[in-house]
């Protein structure tokens, strides 16, 4: 696990300012947000409200039309490409609603490369959660759709990330294997002082997290629990 060096706010691990962004129309406008260590932040929202695109944001994929996005007392936007790439290969750990796994590659494989770029050992206790331990030596296109997206949920947790982005992770499961996965997100980012911004559209999910906002009318709403 990589420690921030922040002598303020020391349990803070990222903070959105006045995010706004949009295409051909408005999306969502003053987005502020703040995440800490162990905590677990849902976003919301009807299809189309900008979530994925303000996940997108959140983890440095896309510039935001104004704005900023502080991770370890910098605007990322203001650093360069190189820096932006180091903070997503060591911070950051985005789990995508497709899996991106390496199809020429086995599932271990997938594993290894992961730990090769960061450094960090494989936790094969993740695996026996996630219940893919017995695939490690099948190729990509040998599992189902479950397993390649726990192999990648997987695959992120390797990393050692401290920022967990997670788009839908739970898309491609049945709802028992999907809260077995949201397990072993939220045992990681308490184990690991780690924190995560999930956006989803299961109502069950989001209640299992810390926080919850809703994107209604270009505006990020918070939610009682």
């Amino acid at each position: 696990m990589n420690n921030l060096t922040s002598d303020h706010s020391s349990d803070i691990l990222l903070e959105a300012h006045n995010i706004s962004h949009h295409f051909d129309y408005d999306l969502f406008d003053n987005i502020n947000l703040t995440l800490h260590k162990n905590q677990s932040i849902a976003i919301m929202g009807s299809s189309g409200s900008g979530k994925s695109t303000l996940l997108n944001i959140l983890c440095s994929l896309l510039t935001p039309i104004s704005g900023e996005v502080i991770f370890n007392d910098q605007n990322i936007f203001n650093l360069s490409q190189k820096e932006i790439l180091n903070i997503r290969r060591d911070f950051f750990g985005i789990i995508f609603q497709s899996h991106y796994l390496f199809r020429g590659f086995n599932a271990m494989e997938n594993l290894e490369i992961a730990s090769l770029l960061t450094d960090e050992p494989i936790d094969h206790n993740i695996l026996k959660a996630l219940k893919i331990d017995h695939v490690m030596t099948q190729g990509i296109g040998e599992l189902s759709g479950g397993q390649q997206q726990r192999l990648s949920c997987a695959r992120v947790l390797t990393k050692k990330p401290d920022i967990i982005f997670a788009d839908e992770p739970t898309g491609n499961l049945d709802s028992t294997t999907a809260f077995e996965l949201m397990d072993v997100l939220f045992d990681y980012i308490q184990k690991n002082d780690a924190g995560m911004i999930l956006v989803t559209h299961e109502e069950k999910i989001a209640q299992k997290c810390d926080i919850i906002y809703e994107l209604i009318d270009n505006k990020l709403i918070k939610k009682e629990l």
